[in-house]
């Protein structure tokens, strides 16, 4: 689920003329974490690396993918990091991303 209001808080923080940008450059960071995830996963990483995506996701109003984050941070921080489901948190930012690409030009013009 995307959280429409958050994005139009962004797009209004960082100006229509910038928003954009912003976007891309959260999208790449957010791929560059999923990437390193997705091949190799540092466990010992794992909790600051979760914890970045939870923000990024936040930002941009991915709420869904941000709660697998969070999740995936508590059991990180409690020693459980190998109980994470990285399968899940990559799926999700998959499908928010999806979502939020196909529905952002309608949901912004309106």
């Amino acid at each position: 689920m995307i959280l429409w209001s958050r994005v139009n808080e962004l797009r209004d923080e960082v100006g229509a003329e910038d928003f954009d940008e912003v976007v891309e450059l959260f999208l790449d960071e957010v791929e560059e974490v999923i990437d390193r995830l997705r091949q190799n996963a540092d466990l010992s990483q794992l909790e600051q690396d979760l914890h970045f995506l939870k923000g990024s996701a936040l930002s941009l109003g991915f709420a869904d993918f941000s709660n697998l984050c969070q999740e995936g941070e508590r059991k990180s921080a409690n020693g459980q990091a190998k109980s994470v489901d990285l399968t899940a948190i990559i799926v999700g930012f998959a499908q928010s991303k999806s979502q939020f690409t196909a529905q952002l030009p309608e949901m912004i013009s309106a």
